[in-house]
């Protein structure tokens, strides 16, 4: 009479084996941590430069972020906006139906708040959109949006200042 090892029980021995490494490896790696200082440093040392280059490109990014915003506003205040009631009311409907669209998805931020931002400029009392958005506009689309408020110097936002100068 032969035997044959059914394929069940080949997948099973293999799933033991491989779980009895994993948890070998995991005390391995447990008492190497605590008992070897020099493992220890060499595991600092690693969280400390993984977390250092983190800082670096975080701090890149704001700084390309930062570009991308001045050169964004410049170039709407370059364009200009309309100066018609009729066409101040369109292109504001335009911009914040875009930008609403482009702030569900986390890569198309700064687009978003460049959308919102040129709602803004249009609007008559700039104050009221702002309590607007910061009610609806995800936050970190409202900090780029914030940021482009700040670079231009021609938006006045304040409780009696509801007016944009051009």
């Amino acid at each position: 009479m032969t035997s044959s090892i059914r394929p069940k029980t080949i997948a099973l021995a293999t799933i033991g084996a491989l779980t009895t490494g994993c948890l070998a490896y995991a005390i391995y790696f447990d008492h190497k941590r605590r008992t070897d200082p020099e493992f220890r440093k060499a595991l600092k040392r690693e969280a400390k430069r993984i977390a250092k280059a983190e800082k670096e490109e975080a701090e890149e990014n704001a700084g390309r972020q930062q570009q991308t915003i001045r050169s964004l506003v410049s170039s709407a205040q370059e364009e200009g906006f309309p100066s018609s009631v009729e066409e101040k009311e369109t292109y504001f409907m335009t911009a914040v139906g875009r930008g609403e669209t482009l702030c569900t998805n986390e890569s198309t931020h700064v687009e978003a708040a460049f959308s919102f931002y040129k709602a803004l400029k249009v609007y008559p009392q700039p104050g009221d959109l702002i309590t607007i958005y910061d009610k609806t506009v995800p936050k970190p689309v409202l900090d780029i949006l914030a940021d482009m408020v700040a670079f231009d110097g021609s938006l006045t936002i304040g409780s009696d200042a509801g007016t944009v100068d051009e």
